[in-house]
């Protein structure tokens, strides 16, 4: 009998929402585990990818949780989730600011174009949207994916280094289409292998 392995490392940022996260991928027939952002990078050898979750803080406040930057070197797909897209773009000296408008809710998310990560994900889909910060200005190298009426940048994609971040929450059934996302993410990014989960 094979050993099912661990394909995904979701980084807790104390989200509500990192336990579904990984329901959902586990759904998917993918094996994830939740881990604390300082953790060992040792411990994802023989992973496929990386999740970051959302949390209530800014990447701004001195109590913000401390994070391994090296995991930004490991050579695997990351994705971002809120508080997750905002630290990706923090790292890599984008621009982080308090919103004019803080969504908590549903809203209309308008594709940028086409990319792989939102391959199949119609052009207006309904999201799941909740911050206070938001990407004001996306890092060198990336591009807007998606946007709101409300938030210039609702996704950015860095495809040649695989760096994605979202500022909604596709794991929420309120998201439409979302496990669309995730399973892009997981087979078409990542490129796990199904496995059949109990």
């Amino acid at each position: 009998m094979n050993t099912i392995k661990t394909q995904i490392a979701i980084l807790d940022f104390g989200s509500q929402y990192t336990h579904l996260i990984t329901r959902r991928i586990r759904h998917l027939g993918v094996l994830a585990q939740i881990y604390s952002p300082d953790v060992d990078i040792q411990k994802f050898r023989g992973v496929k990818g990386i999740i970051l979750s959302g949390g209530p803080q800014s990447v701004h406040d001195d109590t913000a949780l401390k994070y391994n930057e090296y995991i930004f070197e490991l050579k695997v797909p990351i994705l971002g989730l809120c508080y997750g897209h905002q630290l990706i773009a923090y790292h890599f000296n984008g621009q982080v600011v308090p919103g004019k408008v803080k969504e908590y809710g549903l809203a209309t998310l308008q594709k940028a174009g086409e990319n792989i990560l939102l391959d199949k994900f119609k052009n207006s889909e309904q999201v799941w949207m909740s911050y206070g910060d938001q990407v004001k200005k996306i890092p060198f190298g990336f591009k807007v994916i998606a946007r709101t009426k409300d938030c210039t940048v609702a996704g950015m994609a860095h495809d040649e280094q695989q760096l994605y971040g979202l500022q909604f929450h596709p794991e929420v059934k309120h998201t439409k289409n979302g496990l669309k996302i995730l399973e892009n993410f997981l087979f078409k990014i990542c490129f796990c292998e199904k496995e059949e989960l109990i």
